[in-house]
């Protein structure tokens, strides 16, 4: 009884599995098609029979994609790690301050993580467009300053509460300052965290579509989501060379998931561990 079980249990797991990699297989697949063709009309035409890498050729000469992939590095690559820096510091002061004044913080950041985006896009278009910011990569970058996402922050002060008190207070006994104490005591005991916020963080970064959409105006500073509207623009007869661009501008975000797999491995530190 129990053999069938199992059985059910990995049946299901596999049907499940392949309701999500399906359409991830279909987006490596499908760019292979000869451009111009129309889309399949069932599953046996998804598998082209003559497979071509011109939609990824076509994909980079109809737009600046090239340029735009760059462009979204830029913002990512200098968004993230501000996002780690102002969230850690966030969490660990949440973590070492006590009474009131932490529960009150604590339920104003959830308090923030429940508020839509779509209520500050004219609040914050209005702010960016009197400092003169429009057209700039500022307004794209300048969540991180907040920690990226109130989220995140607590991400932090949850895996900074899991390290015993002890060790701070030794920390701060042997001459620790705030930047010391973050640096080389807490942030090292919390990788899986500052991991998976890495992630996160970058996903966001890399596929925001309206914040571009919004502040950016030349066309050089586009990013590599607003590029891919504009190759969705073309018509239907372009999906392959649409589904190749997307294919490229996924890969980055996949290869970073793969590389951070050993930092996941790690564990942190729990309520019983000491220090020693």
């Amino acid at each position: 009884m129990r053999r069938k079980g199992h059985f059910i249990t990995a049946g299901f797991t596999i049907l499940l599995a392949a309701v999500f990699v399906f359409p991830l297989l279909l987006m490596v697949i499908a760019p292979l098609r000869q451009p111009g063709l129309p889309p399949p009309r069932g599953l046996g035409e998804v598998f082209p029979l003559s497979p071509s890498l011109q939609s990824f050729r076509d994909a980079f000469s109809l737009v600046p994609l090239g340029r735009s992939i760059l462009n979204s590095i830029f913002v990512t690559g200098i968004a993230v790690p501000i996002t780690i820096l102002t969230a850690s510091w966030a969490g660990l002061a949440l973590t070492l301050i006590r009474g009131r004044l932490r529960v009150v913080i604590i339920a104003a950041l959830v308090l923030l993580a429940t508020v839509p985006l779509t209520a500050v896009w004219i609040p914050r278009f209005v702010l960016f467009d009197k400092l003169g910011l429009i057209g700039t990569y500022v307004p794209l970058i300048a969540p991180a300053l907040m920690g990226g996402s109130p989220l995140f922050v607590l991400f932090y002060a949850v895996a900074f509460h899991r390290i015993p008190r002890e060790v701070f207070e030794a920390a701060i006994m042997e001459g620790c300052g705030a930047l010391r104490l973050w640096w080389r005591v807490a942030l090292p005991l919390v990788k899986p965290t500052t991991a998976a916020i890495v992630l996160l963080s970058a996903v966001a970064f890399w596929s925001s579509f309206i914040d571009p959409l919004l502040y950016l105006k030349a066309e050089k500073d586009l990013t590599a989501p607003l590029m891919i509207h504009s190759l969705d623009l073309l018509g239907p007869t372009n999906w392959p060379v649409f589904l190749g661009a997307s294919l490229v501008i996924t890969l980055p975000i996949v290869v970073a998931f793969f590389a951070a797999q050993r930092l996941f491995q790690g564990k942190e530190r729990g309520g019983s561990w000491l220090g020693r």
